[in-house]
């Protein structure tokens, strides 16, 4: 579970987040809102003690972006530990927080400029393409997530590890991924390396004592009579 502080700064407000960023987080999003339609240009998040984010943590915060757009302010994320980096890395959506100074904020007063007017245009439908596609992948990574809970006793977190451990052994995209498991549902059948390094995951993810799992080369439903779930 994740808490915060808040600490205005100027006409943006800091904002420092620890614990848990997981479903639970979507708690704060009222406070959060509040802060951002207080502050005069948004707000800036301090994650470094956040220990672990997963997908829902990150549908937060890209909720909190949307507003924070819709009302012509920024979301910066000025520092965050490991799990948070990996995961905006993993998504591709580092840049939508980033101080960038253009897209998406209040424009500054005007002044002679090198760049010409089209390009802040440019840059903010990029921003909210990638955003987009941030959203939409949500639901597919976790219902991948899902499947490996159902089929082989997973908590969250250890199926959301060995989602993030494969496609790093993999080089494949998180999203990539996920889209590729939830098709083993419909009778396709994943890479050989993906098979290999899913299954070495699993097992690494298992309890002491409880058998390694099997390589997900099939359907759920044969995976789960293997697991005997």
């Amino acid at each position: 579970m994740a808490t915060m502080d808040v600490v205005p700064d100027g006409d943006r407000m800091t904002v420092t987040l620890w614990g848990e960023l997981d479903l639970g987080s979507r708690r704060l999003l009222p406070e959060l809102y509040d802060m951002l339609t207080l502050s005069g240009t948004g707000l800036d998040l301090r994650m470094d003690a956040v220990g672990f984010c997963d997908c829902s943590g990150l549908n937060a915060l890209l909720e909190l972006r949307t507003r924070a757009v819709d009302e012509g302010k920024t979301v910066t994320v000025r520092s965050c530990g490991v799990a948070v980096e990996r995961l905006l890395d993993l998504t591709g959506t580092r840049e939508l927080f980033a101080d960038s100074g253009r897209s998406g904020s209040v424009p500054p007063p005007a002044a002679p400029a090198a760049d010409p007017p089209e390009e802040d245009g440019q840059d903010l439908r990029a921003e909210v393409t990638q955003l987009r596609r941030a959203m939409q992948t949500r639901p597919t990574i976790d219902l991948a997530r899902g499947i490996l809970m159902a089929s082989f006793g997973l908590s969250p977190e250890a199926a959301w590890g060995v989602l993030v451990r494969t496609s790093q052994n993999t080089n494949t995209k998180l999203h990539h991924l996920a889209q590729d498991l939830v098709g083993t549902v419909r009778g396709r059948t994943l890479p050989e390396q993906v098979q290999r390094q899913l299954a070495a995951a699993v097992a690494g993810a298992s309890r002491p004592g409880e058998p390694a799992a099997c390589p997900t080369g099939a359907p759920v439903e044969d995976r789960d009579r293997a697991t005997g779930d």
